[in-house]
């Protein structure tokens, strides 16, 4: 496990989406993409000033969330193909 990478996220799953039938495979990703957004949104809401105060007090931080906002769209156009 110490080469955590979005490459062993996305093999995790498809592991995952292999106990299921391909005719449900797009919902059950639907679902997850779904649920990582809800989450992504509940967290920004919650704690959005602290995400302010990062990009203001600390500039080197912004190559730091455009990398880490490229990773989450890179994600999710995994999890929905098309």
């Amino acid at each position: 496990m110490n080469n955590f990478s979005l490459g062993y996220i996305q093999q995790l799953y498809l592991d995952f989406l292999q106990n299921f039938p391909p005719a449900v495979q797009p919902i059950i990703s639907l679902l997850l993409a779904a649920a990582i957004a809800y989450a992504v949104i509940q967290i920004l809401r919650k704690d959005w000033i602290y995400i302010i105060l990062l990009v203001i007090l600390l500039p080197a931080s912004i190559p730091i969330l455009k990398n880490l906002g490229a990773t989450v769209v890179q994600f999710v156009r995994f999890l929905i193909p098309g």
